[in-house]
């Protein structure tokens, strides 16, 4: 792993904080949490994490399912604005790091070589 990208990834996530009022959060949008039906989104399970405050944590599958263009188009439909986009590649940092951590490394290798790579934002 590249410690001196990871460490500029995380020192770029810890530069701000959410700056409007609270917004509820899922907290953990993985695929075991996401239901789909005829191929379209159609909910989100496992409220274990939910809280209120910054959405940044949930937009961690831009890195985890998204690839090229597709980032781009996921972050323009969500509309955050660049420092969101720098928190939530810190937490998709730390999702990667920790998987990492406790299994099988080829999913979340993948994951953290897409983080380190694309800024999603900048």
């Amino acid at each position: 792993m590249d410690v001196v990208a990871a460490r500029a990834v995380w020192a770029d996530a810890v530069t701000s904080a959410w700056p409007a009022a609270p917004v509820w959060f899922h907290g953990d949008v993985s695929a075991g949490n996401v239901l789909v039906a005829r191929g379209r989104l159609a909910a989100l399970i496992d409220f274990g994490q939910c809280g209120v405050g910054d959405p940044a944590c949930d937009l961690v599958p831009a890195w985890t399912w998204c690839v090229g263009a597709e980032r781009a188009a996921f972050r323009d439909a969500v509309g955050l604005p660049v420092d969101a986009w720098r928190r939530a590649r810190g937490w998709a940092l730390w999702k990667a790091l920790v998987t990492m951590a406790s299994g099988p490394v080829a999913e979340p290798s993948r994951v953290l070589a897409a983080v380190l790579a694309d800024p999603v934002a900048e």
